[in-house]
């Protein structure tokens, strides 16, 4: 179905209204919740914001500013028009009880604008509302990608990319360490302020990124809690809680009661949480931009993973063939078996269902979609699209099981 979005009647398909309303309601957040802005910006960019979801409803569909304020608290798919079906925005709320921006909402804008980019370089979408900046710039990993592959020398891509996963953050004098590009290099910037009490940051005990802190009222008591960003990492364990300092001084982190660490196959992938963050300076420190660590740093997490745990095991696995044809290619020692495999971390199982119907399966050639564990609940959806391009989908630990199986070696 498309929607009118000016008065040359030019149309907009779903997605894109979705992306658009998705988009100006995370700007509208961000203008709510940023420290030091005066009122008139606020209003200013509400209102900017305000005209976008307008324009993405069309004419025939008014929706007074009242109630886009409104919506910003509550179920997102309130701002989208009659007939648009609002598939992951359905319950989705941009701000969170502490007044946070969620996860969720930043995943969703980010992952269909990877949808939106993806089927305009394909050109099977011609709906590009040209005066929204971000479907003309060019997403983040793909700058990077290019960056780190423009010497076409893999062992340059292989270095660069492991330390964007295995160093999302640290000291300012730190980052000429690592083995990155200039221009891949300015990605890093300052901590953001949400992740800061005090002056003090605390890095994520599986991503190493900088944690949200946020401080609420308990019993008439102030606490502060210390989670990822990444919500599985902190349902596995990065959740922490601390008595909030006046004093300038950094405040001890307390973990919170998590699950037991899972048994059989799912254990070998389990990160090791028994260390507790301990408080660092945000000056002088800096952490990659968010996009690009949700998006490389942490799906980079299970592919590092499966490569070190299936060596061990006496695999042979190589690390994004090809300059990142795809993730991983792996070989039973001794036979022609070899296993491509894209790895994959998205938040909404059907934006990633379309992002693969709209390539027509793995552009890279990749046989294999494996998710992480925690993304299990994925799996039917996404193996029913990939069956149509003959690919398989699995989990990491239900993919490393079958691999180690007919490698004839235990997993678990």
């Amino acid at each position: 179905m498309a929607h009118p979005v000016d008065d040359e009647n030019r149309t907009l398909s779903d997605p894109h209204v979705r992306y658009l309303v998705t988009k100006a309601a995370l700007h509208a957040a961000k203008a709510l919740t940023a420290a030091g802005w005066k009122p008139e910006r606020r209003l200013e960019t509400l209102m900017e914001c305000h005209g976008i979801v307008l324009a993405a409803r069309g004419p025939g569909s008014p929706l007074p500013f009242g109630r886009f304020r409104e919506a910003l608290s509550s179920d997102l798919a309130q701002l989208l028009p009659d007939g648009v079906e609002p598939v992951d925005l359905k319950g989705l709320f941009v701000l969170d009880h502490d007044g946070q921006v969620t996860e969720d909402a930043f995943d969703l804008d980010f992952e269909q604008r990877m949808l939106l980019h993806t089927l305009r370089k394909l050109d099977r979408s011609t709906d590009m509302l040209g005066g929204v900046r971000e479907l003309r710039e060019e997403v983040e990993q793909e700058t990077v990608y290019l960056a780190l592959s423009k010497q076409g020398v893999q062992s340059v891509y292989e270095n660069g990319r492991e330390d964007l996963i295995r160093y999302p953050s640290g000291p300012t004098d730190g980052l000429a360490d690592l083995r990155l590009p200039p221009t891949v290099v300015e990605f890093y910037t300052d901590i953001p302020y949400a992740s800061t009490h005090q002056g003090w940051w605390y890095e994520c005990p599986i991503c190493r990124w900088p944690m949200r802190l946020a401080l609420g009222k308990s019993a008439g008591a102030l606490v502060g809690s210390a989670r990822c960003w990444h919500t599985p990492h902190a349902e596995m364990g990065a959740s922490y809680l601390f008595r909030p300092s006046d004093d300038g001084s950094a405040a001890e982190l307390l973990p919170e009661p998590r699950l037991d660490r899972p048994a059989g196959r799912e254990a070998v992938l389990f990160p090791d949480i028994d260390g507790i963050p301990q408080p660092m300076p945000a000056e002088n420190h800096k952490a990659l931009a968010r996009g690009i660590w949700r998006y490389t740093t942490v799906p980079g997490i299970p592919e590092l993973a499966l490569r070190d745990r299936l060596v061990e095991r006496g695999l042979k696995v190589d690390l994004w063939p090809a300059l990142d044809a795809y993730d991983l290619m792996v070989k039973i020692p001794g036979t022609k078996t070899s296993f491509k495999v894209d790895v994959k971390d998205y938040t909404s199982a059907t934006t990633l269902a379309s992002l693969i119907h709209a390539q027509e399966g793995d552009r890279g050639g990749a046989a294999w979609l494996v998710v992480p564990d925690y993304r299990a609940g994925q799996v039917p959806l996404l193996s029913g699209v990939c069956h149509q391009y003959d690919m398989k989908v699995a989990t990491a630990s239900a993919f490393a099981e079958l691999v180690c199986k007919q490698a004839g070696v235990m997993w678990a």
